[in-house]
């Protein structure tokens, strides 16, 4: 396979995973939207007098998590774009020879970005209307619901797909930053992505991210302080939460090579298992961009799980009436449901991004791949290797975001509910059904992530890999 060939597949793959993300977002934020409005049709039939403060209360739930879902969807985009730039340094650079501009490159990479985020983002509005409508009707056929004039079409849905087109632009604009460090010289060399060495050497994100890594955790701390006294203290554990994971992300590429390097020695001292766990330390940036999506979306679930089950535990260490206490835990089982249902959604979005940046690393190194097969590596062992390095960074996102989870539940249930009970701190409440879940989703999604990348692996022929250069 040419040079091209392998571009064009790469660029083709990248566009495909970034359509599929955005389309995700649009009908997540579609079909809530649209179920909002549908919950705000049966309340003002049940003849509530406050109905306006009902919706208004729905609409602001369902801004929030279309906010998640925007949120990890845009890192999930940042981090397509930069990979597949990554694999496109040798391409830019010969474009840089014959006299394009590194700013001229990045505005094209840009502008694709924005075309990219509208088709997914129409296409993702339109396939969530025809699935709201459809379960909308079957929900009235079977008398789940009552039979109202139901309105699915509103201006309103314009947001979503406008967020989400613009979200997909930005991200497509931050992830090309790259392109401008490309130079003319790098034609003559191969496309690589940076060492371990290049990466430490920039200081000024690592200040950067120790700093608000920092303040976010001095703020987490005195939110947790001010909560055992007044639920005002919650603004500042958002605030400190806010700080705090926005200085994870940044450090992704220092904080996740370590961790992916411990979870890689489980797997064992075979040559395929040790490949896989020196990829993710040769190459950090590439290894934090296909797992700090997942982390993402695994902290959200688990932190949202572990302050309802810490609060809980608070209420019914407060309340002495045992009928009380079954009526909290099913209100609170009942609310942990439908959350993790809707923050799930954003753990699938970073599902299909580390599986995509996987796939785009394994297309960036056939010729790597080929030498091992010259060497003397069988198909099986290739295919070993490949879903060893799955493993490895699908088991890594999810410890670690299993930690921040527990970590910011708690903390989030002792700023606001501490001023409540005031009963002291309590530890935090882990709900191991949901670790469990994620364990067994954790070799799931890292089998299926390798399905695709490992058949392209071992279908090119080593000589045609090591000749494409």
């Amino acid at each position: 396979m040419s040079a091209a060939t392998r571009t064009r597949r790469n660029d083709h793959a990248g566009r495909g995973a970034s359509v599929l993300v955005a389309g995700l977002a649009s009908a997540f934020g579609v079909v809530l939207l649209q179920v909002t409005s549908m919950i705000g049709t049966i309340v003002s039939a049940s003849g509530m007098t406050d109905v306006g403060a009902v919706r208004t209360a729905l609409d602001l739930v369902a801004f929030l998590f279309i906010a998640i879902a925007v949120y990890v969807s845009a890192i999930v985009t940042t981090n397509t774009v930069a990979t597949i730039i990554a694999g496109r340094t040798r391409t830019i650079a010969l474009m840089r020879l014959i006299g394009s501009s590194a700013r001229a490159q990045r505005r094209v990479v840009a502008t694709d970005g924005l075309t990219v985020g509208a088709i997914g983002a129409v296409a993702g509005a339109v396939i969530g209307t025809l699935l709201s409508f459809a379960g909308l009707r079957i929900l009235v056929a079977t008398a789940v619901l009552p039979d109202l004039d139901y309105t699915l079409i509103e201006p309103l849905l314009a947001l979503p797909v406008a967020v989400v087109v613009l979200s997909t632009w930005a991200a497509a604009w931050v992830g090309s930053r790259r392109v401008l460090g490309v130079s003319p010289m790098q034609a003559v060399g191969a496309a690589e992505e940076r060492s371990r060495e290049e990466t430490v050497r920039r200081p000024a994100r690592t200040v950067i991210a120790v700093l608000l890594m920092g303040v976010g955790i001095l703020l987490l701390a005195g939110g947790v302080v001010v909560g055992q006294v007044a639920p005002e203290g919650v603004l500042l554990g958002l605030l400190g939460g806010i700080l705090s994971f926005s200085g994870l992300v940044l450090g992704s590429h220092l904080i996740m090579p370590p961790i992916l390097a411990l979870a890689g020695r489980v797997l064992g001292g075979s040559a395929p298992a040790r490949l896989a766990a020196a990829n993710a330390q040769r190459h950090p940036e590439r290894s934090a961009r296909a797992t700090i999506g997942l982390v993402i979306g695994v902290t959200l679930i688990t932190m949202f799980a572990v302050a309802g089950s810490t609060f809980e535990v608070m209420m019914q260490r407060t309340m002495e009436d045992p009928v009380l206490q079954a009526a909290i835990s099913e209100t609170v089982a009942t609310s942990l449901a439908v959350i993790s249902v809707l923050v799930g959604f954003s753990a699938l979005i970073a599902a299909v991004g580390m599986v995509n940046n996987l796939a785009q690393s394994v297309l960036q190194r056939s010729r790597e791949i080929g030498l091992l097969r010259a060497l003397g590596f069988t198909a099986t062992q290739v295919r070993w290797m490949i879903l060893a390095e799955s493993l490895q960074m699908a088991a890594a996102a999810v410890a670690f975001g299993l930690v921040l989870g527990v970590f910011y539940g708690w903390a989030a249930a002792q700023s606001l509910f501490g001023a409540v009970t005031m009963g002291g701190l309590t530890a935090p409440a882990v709900p191991w059904l949901l670790v469990v879940g994620c364990v067994v989703g954790t070799v799931l999604l890292a089998v299926a992530a390798t399905l695709v990348p490992a058949r392209r692996a071992v279908s090119v022929a080593p000589v045609t890999a090591l000749a494409a250069a």
